[in-house]
């Protein structure tokens, strides 16, 4: 399988593990949080249990997927610690954990590269204007702040995923602009190997009141992003908010070439079921496209990786199932 073939779509055979749903932010679309105090949180001895199930069910990627802790609460030390068990659990059971947690410190970064094969955090939108409207409460989406952990993962040489969430109260301009700025990162640090284009799409538990993000702009805006962003990034649509097979199919051929993790349960968008590895294969293969899993680091980030890292990556490398994008 050539890394030129234009016909591969690839995915992720992926789990998540939430250490907690609480987060101190309160932004008005999110359909993941609760608030602080009010659920508990993982535990490694639970975490041992479901990852021992995983490990004959062709799971590869751990996504470790966290509501956040205030940087300076008294629990902050305690769930990061929790994050980190974790990654170091998955990874001494076989498996390659991705971090997406929201903003860290430059340190916790650092000490989350030693057991992540790759992180990631959604840049959104990097317009202000959304501080008064949908992010007024959430005082870690400030889109400097978000922009400092790409550049901070960048010096880290951290394998990295972004992406934008459409239809949040944002103009076109600002997607562009969005799209801009991650191509600059890139050009300066070769670190983003996934963008992600996720459309807003209403759940029950939000207060944001407003319609789902139109699918029909969907493959217009991918083939924008195509233009702007560098041919080393992939474009990553989530397969589950694009209902319409039709519009899936007009997304691959704008462009998008990756649909992102395949699990039992999508944590963000919980009123969204993912589409299953057979259910994708039979929309994709009538209309000329191959579906093949792939890990969760790109092959051109794998000399990034050195000691236990390096180490995990060499069983999933020889399985000539995964695509080595």
């Amino acid at each position: 399988m050539s890394p030129s073939s234009q016909n591969i779509v690839t995915y992720s055979a992926a789990y998540t593990l939430v250490p907690t749903y609480e987060c101190f932010n309160r932004c008005t679309y999110c359909n993941f949080r609760t608030d602080p105090g009010k659920s508990s949180w993982l535990t490694i001895a639970d975490s041992k249990s479901i990852l021992q199930q995983l490990q004959n069910q062709n799971v590869c990627e751990i996504l470790i997927l966290s509501g956040e802790v205030h940087p300076l609460s008294s629990r902050r030390e305690a769930w990061f610690k929790l994050i980190y068990d974790l990654c170091a659990l998955a990874l001494s059971m076989g498996f390659l954990p991705h971090t997406n947690a929201g903003p860290l410190s430059f340190t916790e970064m650092q000490k989350l590269k030693n057991v992540n094969v790759s992180m990631g955090l959604m840049l959104e939108q990097l317009t202000p204007k959304l501080l008064n409207t949908v992010h007024r409460h959430a005082p870690s989406k400030l889109p400097q702040l978000r922009l400092q952990q790409l550049q901070w993962a960048g010096e880290l040489q951290i394998p990295f995923t972004t992406g934008l969430l459409l239809g949040i109260g944002e103009t076109e301009e600002d997607w562009w602009e969005s799209l801009a700025a991650i191509s600059d990162l890139h050009h300066r640090y070769q670190h983003i190997q996934e963008v992600i284009l996720q459309p807003h799409s209403p759940g029950s538990q939000q207060t944001f009141d407003a319609e789902a993000f139109n699918p029909l702009r969907l493959p217009e805006v991918i083939a924008k992003a195509r233009e702007i962003l560098p041919a080393d990034i992939t474009i990553q649509i989530p397969p589950n908010l694009v209902k319409d097979e039709g519009w899936l199919l007009a997304c691959l051929d704008a462009g998008a070439r990756d649909l992102g993790g395949i699990s039992p349960k999508d944590e963000v968008n919980p009123d969204y079921p993912h589409l299953q590895e057979q259910t994708l294969r039979e929309i994709l293969q009538p209309a000329g496209w191959e579906l093949i899993p792939r890990l969760p680091v790109y092959n051109q980030f794998s000399s990034w990786l050195v000691g236990e890292l390096a180490a995990a990556l060499r069983t999933p490398l020889e399985d000539a199932n995964f695509y080595r994008k």
